[in-house]
Order: C-alpha cells, then structure tokens, then sequence
C-alpha cells in the first residue's frame, strides 16, 4: 500500500468541517462539523429545516458551501456538480425514487452513465455482480412499473453502486416500506458495510435510527449539537435534542366514534383502459368522530381509493356518498364544495404552488367559498386575513405570508396544508400521508389538530405508510392488498408486524375478514 493510500485508508471516509451557508434572509447551516468514518453508517437526524438537506446538497455537489471545508478519504474537495461528487465516490438516493416506470431494471441503472461498461453485455455482467451485494434476485430486463417499493429502493441503491459509490446517503429511506421490509433494508445495509461501503443515514425514525446506526450526529436550527452512540441514546433524549421536547406519540384510546355515517362507498370500481381492476368492489364507511386507517404497501390501490373518492379519477362503478348525498357524478370540487378536506400524500405535486405566495395557496380548492372568495369574485384581502389566522394557530414558521411555499421547510409547509383543509369546516378529512416526511415536532403538531377535529366530529379516512401513526390514530383498520379489502384490524390489539404481515399476504384472516393478532394459524 502506498503512503497516500495509508493516509487515505486511516482518515475519515467524510469530514464536513465548520460549513455555512446563507440564503437570503436565513442562515441553513452555520458552522456545521460531522465526521463519518469509512464503513459505518452514520445517521443525521434534526427536524424539518434544521438544515440536514442543505448539508447532504451541499456534499453532493449541488450547492456550494459559504464558508468551511469538505473532505473526502483524507483529500479536500470542491464540488461544482453531483457528476464530481459521483466521480469522487459519493452516491445519493433521494426519499423520492427517480425510476422511469416504462424501462426495464438494466435500462434505468444504466441511464446516464452509459460510458462506465456500454449498455450490452458489460453493462449486463456489472448490474449482475453487484445485484447480490444489494440482495435485488429481478430479471434485469424486467419493467421496473412491476417492482414492488422495496426492490424499486434496491434498484436506486444498484444505479449508485454501478456508477462507483462507495460513499451511499440515504433520503429517508424507510419511509414508504413495511416492517419486514425495513428490516431486509436493514441486513442489506449491514452486509454492505461488511463489504466496506459507508452510509450516510437521513431519518426522522428514532427507533430505526438506534438499531441500524453505528453514530447519531443530530442538527438543530441549522448546527451541530452532537454526536451521539445509539447503543446508549435513547430515543426521547434523541427527540429532544432534536426539538428540545419529549417524542410525541399518536395514541388516541378515548372513542368519539358517533352512528352518524358520514362517507359510504359501495361496491367502487376502478379500471384501467385494457379493463384490469385497480380497485375491486371496495365497500367502506367513515362515521362522525371516526378515524378510519387505511394500510397497504404502496402500489395496491391506496392512492387510487383516495383519488377516486375526490372525483379526481372516475370509478367504473359503484357508488360514493356524503352525508347521503350522492357524489358518484360529482367533479373534485363540488366534493370538495360538498365538506370534504383533502390532505394529499405529495404535497409539492398535489398540494401547493410552490412559486406562489402562500396566501395564494389558501386559496386552492377554496376559490368559490369565503373567506377567500365573494361571489363570483377572489376575497384577497379574506385569503391574506385568514392565510394569517391559519400562521398563528398552526405554528407554521415562516417571516410572513408573502414569501413563496417553497421557501418553508417541509414540515412547515404540511402543516399549511393540514391548516388549509381543516379550515373550511370539512365533514371528511381524507388524510393521505399527512405527515410523511416531517419531523418529530411538526408531527405532534398535526396529530393534535386531527385528534381535535376527530372529537368535534370530523371523520377521516387516513392513508399512512407510518404503521405506529395508523395504529395509534385510528379507530379502526382495513388493510389493502391487490386493489380489495383483504382484512379489519383492531388498533387496540393489532401491531405493526401483524399489519405487515396481512399487508404483504402473510397475515392470519379469519372467515369474517378480521386479522387474528397473537395466535398460532
């Protein structure tokens, strides 16, 4: 081994030293330090806007650091791209999968960096030598529209690896996955950094941080508070190093379920053009002070229920009522005129105009109802008057309600969102996702507005990939497989692995449909 490779081999595989960066009128990082040695994974944890996504863009080449000094293996660097970062080592998988659909495995793993080994037979040899290091047993040639989420994370981790990463950061990525899945993410993991690759571990998931990580470095309002060991950290102490406050829990025991149907979907349908079935003969219904959960691993007709109860797809048949009003021909906004809220499970996509001021967004879904509407004409005063009302009393953080909704962090703008549709005085909340992605604190938050609005007799039909959050919320649970209801969950009983289990097929259903939790098959 040469001197520089010694040297190479005995620094840190990552030292982040005194990085800030300014934007205007915010500080994201401020003399930021984090040292990541060669073959552990290395977990960041903080709350929405600490600055974690700043720091990780900034490693990868896509934003330049102010001030401070980024090493890589022992070597100072300056990246002007993430294609310098890449070509140093360094490989990103983002929270959201950045996969075409329409192109087989081998095609999207080669995508971009068809000049590493062709896109024949090398390229071919290369995907299969490395698919056994990421536990991914596919076909290379299989469309990727028919991967499950876990092998479709698998297939991001191989596109790194192909292009030449052995320094791997992690966006959240248990965040759409099932408790047996996370656990095979996390022996992956494990083998992989037996085999000398080094992870850096984003996660707002306290518990699955302590179990899969080797150090904690935690972020608070853009610096470093400290470096912690997960063998002796627990996670309420990580929790308030994060927010300064306890780790909230979602539990809700006390019923305010009242015999009041609010949403009744009989026998809905949905079809594709060549006539295969997304959802299939779905019968649901949500009462005044309900809290209905609804679990599935993703890709089993979760979105498309949602979509389809806001009008937003058309149901080949079936029926859908409010209040026993008949919604089945109704367009999305008379359902919305009608009292239902809608949280979507991608707010950046679905749920705001991120270029556009946020009193602006207050106005979306509620552009023909007071307060932002008067008549036929927008109410703009109403919409700025009552974009600040909803400010104040859902905590959203921001300097005032002319800046643009992309300048909020990602908790801040969910609860914008959360603010906005508990804000027209809804009968149904569908709440899709509501606090994916955001942190310990932002999530207390919504949970306590759903909790409130659930006892003044809201009901909410909840999506949520967060077992614990499902479980704890939820009056009641139906779990989806393949399009159908395949069982009910009692929340009272049931625990995440037995929901898991029925979500992938697993579980143990009795003739009445109920999942049996605790006993033998």
């Amino acid at each position: 081994m040469t001197e520089v490779e010694t040297e190479a081999a005995a620094s840190p595989a990552v030292a982040l030293n005194g990085i800030t960066k300014r934007f205007p009128g915010v500080v994201a990082n401020s003399d930021v330090h984090l040292t990541v040695h060669a073959g552990e994974v290395h977990a960041l944890c903080g709350e929405n806007g600490a600055g974690k996504s700043t720091l990780m863009k900034i490693l990868y080449g896509m934003q330049p650091p102010d001030e401070g000094t980024i090493e890589v293996n022992g070597r100072q660097v300056a990246f002007r791209s993430p294609s310098e970062a890449i070509r140093a080592g360094i490989g990103m998988v983002h929270q959201h999968f950045m996969l075409a659909d329409n192109l087989t495995v081998l095609e999207n793993v080669v995508l971009g960096a068809e000049g590493l080994y062709g896109i024949g037979k090398g390229a071919r040899r290369r995907i299969q030598e490395l698919a056994g290091s990421v536990g991914l047993d596919l076909d290379p040639d299989m469309l990727v529209e028919r991967l499950g989420v876990a092998d479709r994370q698998r297939v991001e981790i191989l596109k790194v690896l192909f292009r030449g990463a052995k320094i791997i950061i992690l966006d959240e990525p248990t965040a759409v996955l099932v408790p047996q899945e996370v656990e095979d993410l996390f022996t992956t993991l494990r083998t992989m950094r037996a085999d000398g690759y080094t992870f850096l571990f984003i996660s707002h998931k306290l518990d699955e941080v302590r179990a899969i990580a080797d150090s904690i470095t935690v972020i608070r309002r853009g610096t470093t508070v400290g470096t912690v060991d997960p063998k002796t950290v627990t996670s309420r102490q990580l929790a308030e190093m994060m927010v300064g406050s306890e780790l909230p829990s979602p539990e809700t025991r006390e019923s305010t379920v009242t015999d009041e149907v609010v949403l009744q979907v009989e026998g809905l349908v949905l079809e594709t053009g060549d006539g295969r079935r997304l959802l299939d003969g779905l019968d649901l219904v949500v009462r005044s002070g309900e809290v209905l959960g609804i679990a599935g691993v993703e890709g089993n007709g979760q979105t498309e229920l949602v979509e389809t109860i806001m009008g937003i797809r058309k149901a080949a048949s079936g029926r859908v009522s409010l209040n026993g009003r008949n919604l089945t021909r109704a367009g999305t906004l008379a359902r919305r005129e009608a009292g239902i809220g809608y949280i979507p499970e991608d707010r950046t996509r679905h749920g705001l105009l991120l270029t556009e001021p946020l009193w602006k967004n207050r106005i979306l879904g509620y552009q023909t109802r007071p307060p932002t509407a008067r008549g036929a004409f927008l109410d703009v005063a109403g919409a700025r008057k009552d974009t600040t009302r909803i400010v104040e009393q859902f905590d959203v953080r921001t300097p005032g309600i002319e800046v643009a909704a992309a300048s909020l962090s990602g908790g801040n703008q969910q609860k914008l969102v959360v603010g906005r549709e508990l804000s027209g005085d809804p009968k149904l909340l569908i709440a899709s996702h509501p606090t994916r992605g955001v942190d310990v604190g932002a999530q207390a938050a919504i949970w306590d507005h759903i909790r409130n609005a659930r006892a003044a007799g809201l009901a909410v039909l909840l999506v949520s990939a967060d077992l614990d959050e499902l479980i704890g919320l939820s009056d009641s649970i139906k779990v989806m497989l393949r399009g159908k209801f395949v069982a009910d969950a009692d929340p009272a009983t049931v625990t995440p692995e037995d929901l898991g289990s029925a979500m992938t097929g697993a579980g143990h259903v009795d003739e009445s449909g109920l999942l049996v939790t605790g006993g033998e098959e």
